[in-house]
């Protein structure tokens, strides 16, 4: 892989990962198709809902600690915002950290600025951040109203970079670019590499960057056990944290689509190495986390002694909550290589798979010097081939008609509007909303009893099922059509 800093605008996945948003069939063909990028995109003939990457991209900077944000948009693509406001207070406070608020200003874009430009509304605006919450970087994300009129945003925050005296970052986010809109992850960490981080005054050889959403603090107490200090990367991290994350002695992510072009990039750029594993979800795959830091860091010794020592403590409640869990059927449905990673997870602790679903579906990975970042190869060589295998990006009316199909007795959701899916169904469900929670060993048994927990609600769900109607018709719900019915023809 090969960065280009000096281009102010990321590389989408869809061209760079060869990333996809359709597939039905198995996990193993579904491989073995992506190494020679084989798979092509499938557009759908109808769309119940989707997602954004300026969304994506505000889900970081939002939550940088001492900045502002303006975004170069009409005020509705900022209808989230005091939803990320909620997040960061309660994962401030789950931290112990001070209380971050977010710091964001929209130019509220209207009719008469997609005519005649809004570049002098987002010099405005720009000030007005500055002026309001005294920050020391503000980042001005576009969208895709900015991007079709083709205001200059880069040349307005060059301008106000030098009379303001502070860090002034476009991040180039606009949804209609890229069809898959983790893409605006890429955007964020692609403007702060650019524009935060500099190269090493000294290397801190216990410190471990992990790129991370907003979540508890689990990772800590892990690290700790090998003498490490936790980095939590982007969210709540102050813009002088983001300035030395060049200076750690490793980087890991607690999700591979998240995390792995940053990783990618400071390894590249700045000889920080990216820890070639799988994500700290379920026994073998955290042994293999702490492994691959070991080796980065010199602490091998340590590292083995941590692992004896935590499977032997974990020993008696995992055999439990397996024996409970044991002949359970489970679904989960997340973003790629989250899915993975909570599949791993659901077998472990006794979890019978019999399908996933994810949002989307990376072809290869960044790093293209490791396929231990590949997740779902990681599954299968694990767990073996997964035959209910399909992507869509949030289409519930696919996801109903598997679930009506295959009848797990729980489902996995990494977002909570997709929750109430398997609800109607009369299935429980776990969100998981803190991406950290299940994390680690800890993590293993702390989800295997929320999966028990949520089986014991099933009566709460048969009951909502008994007086749910669906906004699909009979022919959908109890009709022949496959669940992939409105999807196109691969483009040629």
């Amino acid at each position: 892989m090969s960065i280009n800093l000096s281009n102010s605008q990321v590389n989408i996945r869809d061209s760079r990962l060869g990333s996809i948003t359709s597939y039905h069939g198995d996990a193993q063909t579904l491989i073995d198709q992506s190494k020679d990028r084989a798979l092509h995109f499938r557009n759908r003939s109808y769309s119940q809902c989707s997602d954004c990457s300026q969304g994506c991209a505000e889900t970081l900077v939002y939550h940088i600690r001492g900045a502002a944000v303006v975004t170069h948009a009409p005020i509705g693509c900022n209808a989230g915002v005091s939803g990320q406001n909620y997040t960061a207070r309660a994962v401030s406070v789950a931290r112990g950290q001070e209380i971050h608020n977010v710091h964001m200003i929209s130019t509220n874009i209207q009719e008469k600025d997609t005519v005649y430009g809004g570049l002098e509304k987002l010099r405005e605006t720009i000030q007005e951040a500055y002026d309001r919450f005294s920050p020391s970087a503000i980042f001005v994300t576009s969208s895709c109203a900015s991007g079709i009129v083709g205001d200059d945003i880069e040349s307005v925050t060059c301008e106000m970079e030098n009379e303001l005296g502070i860090p002034v970052i476009p991040v180039f986010c606009e949804g209609f670019k890229s069809r898959v809109w983790t893409t605006g992850f890429d955007a964020a960490y692609h403007s702060i590499l650019r524009k935060l981080v500099k190269p090493p005054q000294k290397k801190q050889k216990d410190l471990v960057n992990i790129f991370n959403f907003q979540g508890g603090d689990t990772f800590s107490s892990l690290l700790k056990k090998m003498n490490l200090r936790s980095n939590y990367l982007v969210p709540l991290a102050t813009v002088e944290q983001l300035a030395e994350m060049s200076e750690a002695a490793v980087s890991v992510h607690m999700c591979e689509t998240l995390g792995t072009y940053i990783s990618a990039a400071l390894e590249e750029q700045y000889g920080v190495p990216e820890v070639k594993a799988p994500a700290p979800f379920g026994v073998e795959w955290t042994d293999k986390w702490i492994r691959a830091i070991a080796k980065e860091t010199g602490r091998e010794k340590l590292a083995e002694k941590v692992i004896a020592q935590e499977h032997e403590r974990i020993a008696p409640q995992l055999q439990e909550i397996r024996e409970k869990l044991k002949g359970k059927k489970v679904y989960v449905f997340a973003g790629d290589s989250f899915a993975h990673s909570l599949a791993n997870l659901a077998i472990d602790v006794g979890l019978e798979l019999v399908g996933i679903t994810t949002l989307h579906h990376d072809q290869k990975v960044d790093n293209t010097n490791s396929e231990e970042l590949i997740t779902l190869d990681n599954l299968i060589k694990s767990r073996g081939n997964i035959t209910e295998f399909s992507v869509c990006n949030k289409q519930p009316y696919e996801v109903i008609k598997i679930l009506k199909r295959l009848r797990p007795d729980v489902m996995i959701v990494r977002h909570q509007g997709l929750t109430v899916l398997s609800a109607k169904l009369g299935i429980p469900a776990i969100n998981e909303g803190d991406a950290n929670a299940s994390v680690g060993y800890d993590g293993v048994i702390k989800f295997g009893n929320r999966v028990y927990d949520a089986l014991r609600t099933i009566k709460f769900e048969k009951n909502i099922a008994a007086h749910v109607k669906f906004p699909y018709s009979k022919w959908w719900l109890e009709e022949e059509p496959d669940p992939f019915y409105f999807e196109k023809e691969e483009e040629k």
